[in-house]
């Protein structure tokens, strides 16, 4: 056997800790019944312009909460006339996101923990609300469920999450420099990111 021997250390949980709060939903949040749109035209959750991607449009809920729809293809196919278990982990993964907007600060994900409870066929629409959980210094909990058919249909999908609030550095630094580029004068994510005001 070769390798290491250390332990792998543990995950970081997705619940919040005790000492966490549930903020006010901040003054320039958009309100609720709001399309929240794309917050990057070439994103795979969001993105209109991406060929194949999920093209999800979240909408502002009551207070920390948000809603999105997700209509399954034929090129999100994992199994035979099944979305693919990972590219339903990225639906959940993208409403979740949009939650940090209704706390006007940027965010990434930390984790993510998802449960499959039940296969989803192409053509479904699954009918996704997520919502913030508490928030802990820079760390953001949330939780999600995905419904098949409706918003009252069976639940396909349940997942937590932990993102991180960023600066608009996160993005500046790490992205491939011909994007970014594209988009600091653009309307997207850098744009209205340098609106917000980030606690370090």
């Amino acid at each position: 056997m070769t390798g290491s021997t250390a332990p792998i250390p543990p995950l970081t949980p997705t619940t919040p800790p005790p000492e966490a709060v549930l903020p006010p939903r901040a003054p320039e949040a958009p309100a609720p019944g709001t399309s929240l749109g794309s917050h990057y035209e070439h994103c795979f959750g969001c993105g209109p312009r991406h060929p194949s991607g999920l093209r999800i449009d979240a909408v502002a809920g009551e207070g920390l909460e948000v809603t999105a729809e997700f209509t399954v293809r034929a090129e999100h196919q994992g199994g035979p006339g099944l979305a693919h278990g990972g590219l339903l982990a990225t639906a959940v993964d993208e409403t979740l996101g949009t939650l940090n907007w209704l706390l006007h600060v940027p965010a990434v994900t930390g984790r993510l923990e998802t449960d499959f409870l039940r296969p989803v066929p192409v053509d479904s629409t699954l009918h996704l609300r997520a919502r913030i959980t508490g928030v802990h210094g820079r760390k953001v909990y949330s939780a999600a469920e995905a419904r098949i058919g409706g918003p009252d249909g069976p639940v396909a999908l349940r997942a937590q999450a932990l993102f991180v609030q960023v600066k608009l550095e996160h993005f500046t630094k790490h992205g491939r420099p011909e994007d970014v580029e594209k988009v600091l004068d653009g309307p997207d994510l850098m744009q209205r990111a340098r609106t917000f005001e980030v606690n370090p």
